[in-house]
């Protein structure tokens, strides 16, 4: 198993029918696979049973994983990818001359004025990023954006984890703050 990675971990205790980590290990990776789940299923609903599902396979199946095979978040993304696919294929195919299958082909790209109103958000937002402490920025990119731990963010940082969980929370109230001006 590879030090740096508390994921592995928390599922070889799950293999040995401990509970509490199994609660861990959910706590720890569940928005993760709801976010895997949703993007492939694109329904919330059928997103959030599809991950109760995969967490029922991961106790049932934790022992085989193999940590040096593969890191504990890709180990589960797998298994919530695969799961969200299958589901997505036994979906009921749409039936000839059924005028929702037209729906399902026509281009749901954001029009030319959508665009131009993301781009202004999206700069308004980097702006606000801006207006924090570097490092507060990058925990705060770190933790939504590249779903990395408290753990991993304080060691990253080289801070303790209740200073990271108060740049975090500090940080998204500040960026709160700047949007809602």
């Amino acid at each position: 198993m590879m030090p740096d990675d508390p994921i592995a971990g928390l599922i070889v205790a799950t293999a040995g029918a401990d509970r509490n980590e199994f609660r861990n290990l959910y706590r720890a990776t569940s928005a993760k696979l709801f976010g895997v789940c949703l993007r492939i299923l694109k329904d919330r609903s059928e997103a959030e049973d599809a991950v109760q599902e995969v967490f029922t396979r991961v106790w049932l199946n934790a022992r085989r994983y193999d940590a040096a095979r593969a890191r504990g978040m890709t180990w589960l993304i797998a298994i919530a990818r695969n799961h969200a696919i299958d589901r997505l294929r036994a979906r009921p195919a749409a039936r000839e001359g059924d005028d929702s299958a037209i729906a399902e082909i026509a281009d749901r790209a954001p029009g030319p004025e959508a665009q131009v109103v993301a781009r202004g958000e999206a700069r308004r937002i980097a702006d606000c990023f801006e207006g924090l402490e570097p490092a507060r920025a990058e925990a705060i990119r770190g933790a939504y954006l590249g779903g990395l731990s408290y753990e991993e963010l304080s060691r990253r940082h080289d801070v303790p984890m209740n200073t990271m969980r108060s740049w975090l929370r500090r940080g998204l109230m500040k960026l709160k703050e700047c949007l809602e001006a």
